[in-house]
């Protein structure tokens, strides 16, 4: 089994964690490879792995290491193990402590798989050239660079312009997305499987716009009004980002592949919810007398 690496160097116990990953593979019959940037932190060389010639990826870290991780498979549907040795982990299937069970379990295929809603955006520029086109499990995201300032924007949805919009941004998510940002910004929470898209404005500047839930099917173009396109960009699950400017637009769709998150064990998501972020938990406060 090919199986490729993805790793957040900032955690300091990596380069033991990898060095465990290449003592117990062999055995298992995995073949690592590994990103690039990850070569100063294996016991020996490892090769950089081609991404679609990957039977299974691993991530270590957490759930931006994931989502890093699944950019960089390029669309490609491998199964994505994310081991988290962070705290949350709300995509993350195994912790550090259960790495080795999770290589049995993945090796010996007892794991569940879940399809997840991805999405393609691509920028245009004023003269109509596609200067960028990319992927995203979680989050589209248009605002300003540097300081935070209001962006008035037109918002099509199928060709029909639901704007304007007036806020500091505006988030196009997944239902895997919406327990992230969109979540913070005031968005529902929706149930991964459900298909659909979210539009959730950032600190919006008027009681009128509020966060839309969208057929999957739906293309949603947004296009910053001449007088605050200055300084926009567009940033992808937080992470990459790309500047639209003056009379660009962004449009967004759902995209052609899923991506695929390895599951082990039982739990349902709602269960994996609650015990994340809390849900009903009403064990701070104080009893009544």
């Amino acid at each position: 089994m090919n199986v490729g690496v993805v790793g957040n160097p900032r955690y300091a116990d990596l380069t033991a964690v990898l060095a465990e990953l290449a003592r117990e593979a062999p055995a298992r019959g995995l073949s690592l490879s590994a990103e690039p940037r990850l070569d100063p932190f294996w016991p020996s060389p490892v090769p950089h792995f081609d991404p679609h010639a990957l039977d299974a990826l691993l991530t270590f870290g957490g759930d931006g290491t994931l989502l890093r991780g699944a950019r960089l498979l390029d669309g490609a549907e491998t199964p994505i193990l994310g081991v988290n040795l962070g705290r949350v982990g709300f995509l993350t299937a195994a912790r550090r402590e259960t790495l080795v069970l999770a290589l049995d379990a993945l090796q010996e295929g007892r794991y569940a798989m879940d399809a997840l809603q991805a999405l393609t955006a691509k920028i245009t520029l004023a003269d109509g050239s596609v200067v960028d086109v990319r992927r995203a499990l979680n989050d589209v995201v248009l605002h300003k660079s540097g300081v935070a300032r209001v962006v008035r924007m037109n918002v099509f949805i199928d060709g029909v312009n639901v704007g304007p919009y007036s806020a500091d941004g505006l988030i196009v998510a997944t239902p895997t997305g919406s327990t992230a940002y969109s979540l913070s910004a005031g968005g529902p929470v929706v149930v991964p499987g459900v298909e659909a898209m979210l539009l959730t404005p950032i600190c919006a500047h008027t009681l009128a716009v509020r966060p839309l839930v969208i057929r999957a099917t739906s293309v949603i173009e947004i296009e910053p009004m001449a007088e605050w396109a200055e300084d926009v960009l567009v940033s992808f699950d937080g992470q990459t980002g790309s500047a639209l400017g003056v009379g660009g637009r962004v449009e967004v769709r759902r995209a052609d592949t899923r991506v695929r998150l390895v599951r082990l064990g039982e739990a349902s998501w709602l269960t994996r919810m609650q015990g994340k972020l809390h849900w009903g938990d009403l064990s701070g406060r104080a009893s009544s007398p």
